[in-house]
């Protein structure tokens, strides 16, 4: 991750974790609804204000990701907020497409928590809206 570069004042505000990353939320700016979480580095904060696009970094790959880059399901951001102890980012998104999730549904948070004869287990909730083969191609 590239932090040396200069980065305005207010991203000092941001609480980053000891491998420079926050945890970002986006939401639904519409519907309040909670779409997807994942993380953002310097870079990809300041590029998500400057462009009005979500853009997050990818532990994984190690790099920075647009989302909707592969799907087309890009997020136009509407408004940033940081929480009272500044180490957790909303985003207020435009979710295009309706699709957030790379499952093919509206959200990521699509199972919960249900007790069934005694039993506590996990239950898909919110269909799947299109195939991720389709999506991913």
């Amino acid at each position: 991750m590239n932090d040396q570069a200069p980065y305005p004042d207010w991203i000092s505000e941001v609480r980053f974790d000891d491998q420079g990353l926050v945890a970002a939320i986006a939401q639904d700016a519409h519907s309040g609804k909670i779409l997807m979480m994942a993380w953002m580095n310097r870079q990809a904060l300041l590029q998500t204000c400057q462009s009005g696009h979500a853009v997050y970094y990818s532990r994984s790959r190690q790099s920075l990701w647009h989302k909707g880059e592969s799907s087309g399901h890009t997020q136009i951001v509407e408004e940033i907020w940081l929480d009272c102890d500044a180490d957790v980012i909303v985003l207020k998104v435009k979710q295009l497409g309706g699709i957030a999730c790379h499952t093919g549904r509206q959200s990521c948070f699509f199972r919960r928590l249900t007790e069934s004869d005694g039993k506590m287990q996990w239950q898909s909730i919110d269909p799947v809206l299109k195939d991720p083969k389709e999506i991913y191609k």
